[in-house]
């Protein structure tokens, strides 16, 4: 089985582990004292996207290691695996196919003897077309006038990859046209989102692979309620369409089956938003720029399937992460996009990430005895310097950083006519707190500054906190593309070393199956079911404040 191997038995780990405990007393500073060359040699490209590691707590004996041992666990017998097609999702025995989304046109990857390229091509062409009528305003809605809002219906990566892409996006965006995001099955997320629209310019796409996610469909069914109570039951066939792989369900919920566009169980949802899942994308941006973003994932893509790991960024970025997670011991980490465009690329990385890696026993059932998936968290520079950056600087975690910067902004002199001071200003807080998490202040500098004694410890910062900078000429369709794939390679390197399986999901299950237990009890007088007392009292607690209590227990 391939991922068998578990990375604790091999002699590259033990080396790991022994330049581990080396390191432990070996600061940043002096890293990068003794070797002048150091920035220049670790730092690598791929596309648009230049890598700085120079940063990371890692030495050229740390890297070599690391590279064996992703030798040693197989990742790149992994790799061959998943660009062929091959099964290695085994727990749902399927492929993992996220690759074949943005294959060119004429690659042929075979399930099952079928080429899934043409069928990709043919489905993005569709999309295209149906992208192309909305912004022309020739799709029109029951009363004929052109659609000016479109809401997007998902959860999960039906919703992150999506909303990420429209925020990251908004200088290509369509002057007519804005996006709207349901994902929450709170009520007030839909309120929201209808706020101030007209049902008559307003399109809605339910996106998700089943059908049947609760949180989605009851989202889309209160949405054709507030449709239909606007326009009447016609309405849904001009102003619903569908993302989903289940045509009964999409018709039995009264959507044009011509109206759905399809994706494929080989897509994990956290890896759709280059599908169908980004046809709100495709609206909000034009055929052609994301036609760019796919090229940008293929960039990514032919990179990593044909440079040697110990030139390869995605091997590289993926291994430093198992070194800090596995060999440091380093619990979480933090993803700092200097744009405000990314604002919402940490969340979409923590369904990524988490998702994928939060996982505790290996391909075979074996419990791992070694940490896997960090923590993933962030917020877009410099808002995050004035909220937590106190914790990475002088707290007692070190957290691993990514550190993400554009050399030119998203806007222009019509937009702002001071944009330069405004991005100079962000690029240097970008590098500059960089440099402070890697060396610090240590004690002397500060006393020498004429700080008073009594105060010197509180303003001394430790640094030798490792961060890695990622640096593109602006943020554009196909760097955004670049991006998602790095993380996307990223997170299945460190997977493969770990040896578990990154493409399923199985522990968001078991809340979701209790949620269906749960919910019928909260009604009045319905049975409460063998629940664990605490349990069992929030239910009888929550029936009590909605007045759905028997009348003798109402004021207890």
């Amino acid at each position: 089985m391939l991922g068998a191997v578990d990375p604790t038995t091999t002699p590259h780990w033990a080396a790991l582990s022994r330049h581990a405990r080396e390191l432990d007393a070996v600061h940043l500073r002096e890293l990068f004292a003794r070797d002048p060359g150091r920035a220049e040699r670790l730092t690598r490209a791929v596309g648009d996207l230049v890598v700085d590691l120079s940063k990371q707590k890692v030495t050229d004996e740390v890297l070599a290691a690391l590279v064996g041992l992703a030798g040693d666990t197989g990742v790149a017998d992994r790799l061959a695996a998943l660009f062929a097609g091959e099964r290695i999702n085994v727990t749902e025995n399927r492929p993992v196919l996220h690759v074949a989304l943005r294959a060119p046109a004429g690659t042929r990857i075979l399930v099952d003897g079928h080429d899934v390229v043409a069928d990709v091509h043919a489905t993005l062409e569709r999309c295209f077309d149906f992208a192309r009528r909305v912004r022309a305003g020739e799709w029109t809605g029951a009363t004929g006038r052109p659609v000016r809002t479109v809401v997007n219906i998902g959860i999960g990566g039906s919703d992150l990859g999506p909303v990420m892409a429209y925020e990251a996006l908004a200088a290509y965006r369509h002057p007519r046209l804005r996006c709207r995001f349901v994902s929450n099955v709170d009520g007030t997320d839909l309120v929201r989102a209808l706020e101030g629209l007209d049902p008559a310019e307003t399109l809605f796409i339910v996106s998700s692979k089943t059908f049947t996610t609760v949180e989605t469909m009851t989202n889309a069914r209160s949405a054709r309620a507030w449709l239909v109570g606007a326009l009447g039951p016609d309405a849904v066939a001009s102003h619903m369409v569908a993302v989903s792989t289940n045509r009964e369900a999409v018709e039995a919920f009264g959507i044009d089956p011509d109206n759905m566009f399809g994706f494929w169980e080989w897509v994990g949802g956290r890896y759709s938003m280059d599908s169908a899942i980004g046809l709100s994308t495709m609206i909000a941006v034009g055929p052609e720029n994301f036609r760019r973003l796919l090229e940008g994932f293929r960039t990514v893509d032919e990179h990593v399937r044909d440079t040697p790991p110990a030139d390869n960024v995605a091997f590289l970025t993926g291994l430093v992460a198992v070194w800090n997670r596995s060999l440091l011991g380093l619990p979480t980490r933090v993803i700092l996009p200097y744009s405000r465009a990314l604002h919402r690329f940490p969340a979409y990385l923590q369904q990524l990430d988490m998702e994928s890696n939060g996982k505790r026993v290996r391909l075979d059932g074996s419990p791992v005895t070694y940490p896997t998936g960090p923590v993933v968290w962030g917020e877009p520079g410099t808002n995050g310097q004035h909220s937590f950056h106190q914790l990475l600087h002088q707290g007692t975690t070190v957290v691993p950083a990514d550190f993400i910067v554009f050399a030119e902004p998203d806007h222009g002199p019509d937009d702002l006519p001071d944009a330069d001071e405004h991005h100079d200003l962000l690029v240097a807080n970008a590098l500059a707190q960089a440099e402070a998490l890697a060396f610090g202040r240590t004690a002397d500098e500060v006393a020498a500054a004429g700080v008073a004694p009594e105060l010197v410890p509180h303003r001394t910062f430790p640094g030798d906190r490792p961060s890695t900078l990622i640096m593109a000429p602006r943020l554009t369709p196909g760097v955004l593309g670049q991006l998602v794939a790095l993380y996307e390679h990223q997170v299945f390197v460190q997977g493969a070393v770990w040896g578990i399986d990154s493409f399923d999901q199985w522990g968001v299950e078991l809340g979701k199956a209790l949620a269906t237990v749960i919910g019928p009890e909260l009604a009045a007088g319905a049975p409460i079911g063998a629940h664990d007392s605490s349990t069992r009292a929030a239910v009888e607690r929550y029936r009590r404040w909605r007045g759905r209590a028997a009348p003798d227990t109402a004021a207890t």
